[in-house]
């Protein structure tokens, strides 16, 4: 009766626990694509297409079955997302279950004896499921198309089936859910490998109920060996099965001459001729374990078997179809991700290699062999020179545990631990002028202190002349513990379990990305004054306090397993480790990673949610002890959930409401609709964000498929420039004249400059003719020998590097195709140059610029390029920055040179106003003016571009005259991006000056007001912080005064006496408290415009008051210049004519608006402070 009671409440809890995160997440799931990732993986659900390395194809076959519901193409995302959706659901119905499954080791069902008793029990497991359920991060990963709420299901799964097993351990048939859980290990190589960190707890359970008698030396050989097969299943299963299949291939193939695919049928027969015999031989036997050991190898191979189908579908020359895994041995590359950087994670070089020189004893390492089909011959030849084909690692600047390794990151690596020692190197020691600069800057060092990036800069300089010591093992422990731990986990961990400050992207500063708590005094203890942030920061929809409750009753429930079940605990605290700790030494992260990571530890967060519930059952067993009241009993675990979970998600509700936002969807439409239509358009994009938000809308919803999208990062690479080449729905091939063999991997992947022709400029062309030849002449070996040398010293790769002559090549244009194509309109025919100069970094260029350059040869202005401008820099726009033309949010590469802008080189190409115009009419906006849809970080973000473009148009049509079109597109971005939900306020001061421009000052007003009270708060905020805060935050307050002094210069320029003296008066107030951060003379000497605008506002008082505490400083400053010695008089000569100039001009200001008798004085002044110059 018990069991059928207990199933009965378990079954019906769990059902309620079920369908308030089903209905939570179905009312705030995000109805189209989101930002990063999701637009991929929608897009290679839906159409079973191959998507980045390691792969998800168990999550997109089951994405293509929720696709498949939907009623039209825009509606397929929020299907995929809806997966998610119910994952995350079924996570926490398998989370309260697991919470009753412990819960009942401790308390048995049956002294449950009444109903009150039984609400407890299964109300205490409801508030830790909710917990996780309304929990920060597993939240955010339950509304958008992402793995991790789908590996979370399957590591819920796989601890649930884990507590089973170990319930039926030892009895007949008990291992049916080994079996089970290999199966779903399997499984969970088709989503994310997150689900293996179960491993060493299952292992745990296992130890401890088969081992009465616990020891220190058994639970570590326990774990010990938990943790190797983690490692033998992730790294030795799959990868040698892999192996063997790709290996077997290649020997059948090339040996005997077989057909391709031969060797694979093969590896197949015999790996399944060895479970078929080997099962039958063990069952026979009666050798039960090993037996049991096959079938749980062979059932992890039965569940990876969802991975069939990316050869599948990449021998199907999908559209997105990622490395082209399309064999056994290209599937193995892309399992190991070998597409990435590569990582060591126990040792390995640390950043500091970059400084130093090669290996002297072993300066080359080998590639590896990549094999590829030969039709003509039938097998498989290796088209890369693989032996000694790359550097190696300095052994030297090799060290155990390598967090401190990319080179990309060395000045934050610096900043967070300390510089590297380093001194000269004996051989330069005699070198005079290299000691004194190196004393020189040791000096500087110490006397002004030198950033991580001032280092970074000397040691590329002069590395080669130095001895640069490694980063010392104190230093990565350091930044292990600091960093990783402590600012890339618990800072996470704090956020979903006591509170977040906002959605910003944290920065290792007080504003952005903390934890928080809601209890003022600890707030304020770490993060400066709460009581004074600015109204931003106040109304940030992210920032959800829950005064440590959740972590309170969390750390209670762990200590209360700990007493009643030490096994269980020691269990549930390995299984928290991997889950979190152990994942940041696997990742290895970097500072600063492009986004938080929050997403990936939501297992640890599922493991503490257990704790979480076993806090709030001793709770109430603590009330119960004090007071045996039913009433108060009954109340306790409702108290928990009002004060837990309830409260999670009241905090959380507004930031994770997602429904009804569009931004993602139309930001990627926008950028599409700013590219000419149906004349075979191509675009390069960079990051993931444009280029994914691009794939989703072309594969997804159709929407404008005849631009050719082509990532400049993936262009790297030989698979993914063979699919350019190929018919892409209504978008033609590119044309190029390399062939594969030209760019097959390791072919060409750098191109060096040797100048050899240096004043000759090669047509295009011929340049192209150059590179792609393979006759000895364009080989660097040519180069070895003409110098003396002996080619065959050098490893193979070195000698059949290509390099060019020359780095200065030409573009001609061909006006006819120009016109044609309508990359230039009519009007503007006559500004076409008959050519255009490209000058090529005179280092090398890398393979994606040289097919870069490929395509814009071989194209010859028949098809209109574009850029996304996702990066400023100049090899992204083919080295033509003066070559552009703004088109809404793209830019298109024109033959008309606009010169860079000597003010911003931000401000890039020319503007078409008529063109843009049309362009941003057509946009659709999504609903990002709606003020009740959630505008995040990444949808705020992208409003730089689109202010800044606007900005831009709105300019160049006043310039033209058109002042209506200007004020349409003025009020269309303020209306389409309110201010008090995109931020980033520099970027509307150009609207105020171009309201003021077409007279419409109340606007100009208005807009300008509600800038300057936000700089006014964010100020307020900062002076009342502590000094040394404030020092702390110097270069955040010192950007914010200077972007209000932009915005009050922005008034002043247009004379609008009506609100200048109050803004001026506002301003003033707001950066007083900050004089130190600049010093008084440099503080003062940059109000010359606050001064004038007093004038001009008739406020001569205030005007002057300024003026005698800038006269002080001037003549503060020039009494140390008149008692300087006379050598530094001369020395500094050209400082203090200066000085003396800005002195004059200040006099002048004052002389040119002050009528009153202190004009005469402050002249009497200088005259004085002058003459004692010179009488001196």
């Amino acid at each position: 009766m018990d069991n059928k009671s207990f199933t009965f409440w378990n079954r019906l809890f769990g059902l309620l626990v079920f369908s308030i995160a089903l209905s939570t997440y179905v009312m705030t799931v995000e109805p189209t694509a989101s930002f990063w990732d999701a637009g991929e993986y929608i897009s290679t659900s839906a159409k079973l297409q191959v998507g980045h390395p390691p792969g998800a194809p168990l999550f997109q076959m089951l994405g293509a079955v929720f696709a498949s519901f939907a009623q039209n193409p825009e509606k397929i995302a929020l299907m995929v997302n809806m997966m998610s959706v119910f994952s995350s659901a079924f996570t926490i119905l398998f989370l309260f279950w697991t919470i009753t499954l412990l819960v009942i080791k401790i308390h048995p069902f049956e002294n449950h004896k009444n109903s009150a008793d039984k609400f407890v029990f299964f109300s205490s497991a409801s508030v830790g499921a909710l917990s996780l359920c309304f929990s920060d991060s597993f939240w955010f990963n339950a509304v958008e198309a992402e793995v991790y709420a789908m590996a979370m299901l399957i590591l819920s799964i796989l601890f649930y089936l884990a507590l089973k097993w170990e319930k039926d351990m030892n009895t007949p048939r008990g291992d049916k859910w080994l079996l089970l859980i290999s199966f779903v290990i399997g499984l969970s190589f088709g989503v994310h490998f997150m689900g293996l960190l179960t491993i060493p707890a299952i292992g745990m359970l296992y130890y401890f109920k088969n081992y009465k008698k616990v020891t220190f030396k058994g639970f570590i050989l326990a774990n010990l060996v938990s943790v190797a097969i983690l490692l033998f299943i992730f790294k030795l299963l799959l990868p040698l099965t892999l192996a063997f299949f790709g290996n077997t291939e290649v020997y059948v193939v090339n040996t005997f001459g077989l057909p391709f695919n031969s060797g694979t049928i093969l590896a197949g027969i015999i790996i399944t001729s060895f479970f078929v015999i080997s099962l039958r031989v063990s069952y026979r036997k009666k050798m039960v374990n090993l037996n049991t050991g096959l079938l749980s190898i062979l059932f992890v191979l039965l569940g990876f078997s969802s991975w069939i189908m990316i050869p599948i579908r990449a021998n199907a020359n999908t559209v997105i179809n990622e490395n082209s895994p399309s064999d056994a041995r290209l599937l193995l590359a892309y399992y190991n991700l070998e597409q990435y950087p590569e990582t060591k994670l126990f040792y390995g070089p640390y950043f500091s290699d970059m400084y130093v020189g090669q290996d002297e004893n072993n300066p080359y390492k080998d590639d590896k062999p990549k094999y590829e089909r030969d039709e003509k011959i039938g097998k498989y030849v290796i088209v890369n020179y693989w032996q000694n084909a790359r550097i190696n690692s300095n052994a030297d600047q090799s060290g155990f545990l390598p967090r401190l390794w990319s080179t990309e990151h060395a000045a934050n690596y610096m900043d967070f631990t300390k510089p590297l020692e380093f001194k000269v190197s004996r051989e330069y020691s005699s070198n005079k002028d290299l000691v004194n600069q190196v004393n020189q800057f040791r000096y500087d060092a110490i006397e002004g202190g030198k950033t991580g990036q001032d280092y970074n800069n000397f040691f590329k300089k002069y590395g080669r002349y130095l001895d640069i010591e490694k980063p010392s093992f104190l230093s990565n422990l350091q930044f292990l513990f600091e960093y990783q731990f402590g600012y890339m986990y618990l800072r996470y961990f704090m956020w979903n379990f006591v509170g977040r400050q906002n959605d910003n992207a944290g920065t290792y500063n007080i504003l952005d990305g903390n934890w928080i708590s809601g209890i003022p005094f600890i707030d304020s203890f770490r993060l400066g004054n709460q009581n004074e942030i600015s109204e931003d920061a106040k109304t940030n929809k992210a920032r959800n306090t829950y005064f440590f409750l959740p972590f309170l009753l969390g750390i209670f429930g762990a200590y209360f397993l700990y007493k009643r079940d030490q096994k269980k605990f020691w269990v549930i605290l390995l299984f928290f480790l991997f889950t979190g700790l152990a994942l940041k030494v696997y990742l290895n992260e970097r500072p600063f990673e492009p986004r938080e990571r929050d997403y990936a530890l939501v297992g640890s967060f599922y493991v503490f949610s257990i704790c979480i519930g076993l806090g709030a059952l001793a709770l109430s067993e603590r009330v119960r002890s004090l007071n045996k009241s039913k009433v108060i009993e009954i109340l306790t675990p409702i108290i928990c959930l009002i004060f837990v979970p309830i409260l999670m998600a009241y905090q959380n509700w507004d930031d994770h409401d997602r429904s009804n936002r569009y931004t993602a969807q139309s930001i990627a439409k926008s950028y599409l609709s700013s590219i000419q239509k149906d004349v075979g358009s191509i675009i390069f994009t960079i990051g993931d964000n444009d280029t994914f938000a691009l794939w989703y809308a072309q594969e997804i919803e159709g929407y404008r498929t005849d631009v050719r999208t082509i990532n400049t990062s993936l262009l790297a690479t030989d698979w993914y420039i063979d699919q350019t080449k190929r018919k892409t729905y209504k978008s033609d091939p590119i044309k190029s004249q390399l062939k594969h063999e030209n760019y097959a991997y390791g072919i060409r992947d750098y191109i060096k400059y040797e100048e050899l022709t240096d004043s000759l400029r090669w047509d295009i062309k011929d340049f192209m003719g150059w590179v792609s030849s393979d006759d000895d002449r364009t080989k660097f070996k040519s180069l070895i020998s003409q110098t003396g040398g002996n080619p065959l010293e050098y490893p193979k790769n070195t000698q059949e590097m290509v390099f060019y002559p020359t780095n200065k090549i030409r573009l001609p244009v061909n006006k006819e195709n120009v016109l044609k194509s309508g990359i230039v309109s009519e009007e503007d025919k006559d500004e076409i140059v008959s050519y255009i100069d490209i000058d090529l970094p005179k280092t090398g260029i890398t393979k994606n610029q040289l097919l870069m350059i490929d395509i814009l040869a071989n194209n010859d202005w028949k098809r209109p390029i574009y850029f996304t401008g996702g990066s400023y820099e100049d090899s992204e726009y083919i080295w033509m920055k003066e070559y552009l033309q703004l088109d809404g949010l793209v830019y298109k590469l024109v033959p008309i040179k606009t010169p860079k802008n000597p003010n911003n080189s931000y401000l890039m190409g020319r503007i078409d106003s008529e063109l843009m115009y049309s362009i941003v009419k057509q946009w659709s906006w999504g609903n990002s003016d709606d003020p009740n849809i959630y505008h995040d970080p990444e949808t705020r973000k992208n409003s730089i571009s689109f202010r800044s473009n606007l900005a831009r148009l709105s300019e160049q049509l006043i310039k033209e005259g058109k002042l209506k079109k200007a004020k349409e597109i003025i009020d269309l971005a303020i209306e389409k991006m309110p201010i008090d939900k995109f931020g980033y306020y520099s970027l509307l001061v150009p609207f105020v000056d171009n309201y003021y421009s077409i007279s419409e000052d109340k606007l100009a007003q208005g807009l300008a007001s509600k800038i300057s009270q936000k700089y006014s708060s964010e100020l307020n905020y900062f002076s009342s912080l502590d000094i040394d805060l404030q020092y702390d935050m110097g270069e955040e307050i010192v950007t914010i005064i200077e972007r209000y002094r932009t915005l009050i210069e922005a008034i002043l320029l247009n004379k609008d006496v009506e609100i200048l003296e109050p803004e001026l008066d506002k301003f003033t107030s707001s950066i007083n408290s900050f004089i130190f951060l600049y010093g008084e003379h440099d503080f003062y000497t940059e109000l010359y415009d606050v001064i004038y605008g007093y004038y001009l506002t008739k406020a001569d008082q205030k005007a002057q008051n300024i003026a005698l505490r800038l006269l002080n400083t001037y003549k503060n400053r020039m009494s140390v210049f008149i008692d300087l010695p006379e050598e530094d008089k001369i020395r500094y000569s050209e400082q203090i004519k200066d000085e003396i100039m800005d002195f004059r001009y200040f006099i002048e200001l004052i002389i040119n608006n002050d009528k009153s008798n202190f004009a005469k004085n402050i002249q009497d002044e200088y005259n004085n402070t002058i003459m004692k110059f010179k009488d001196n």
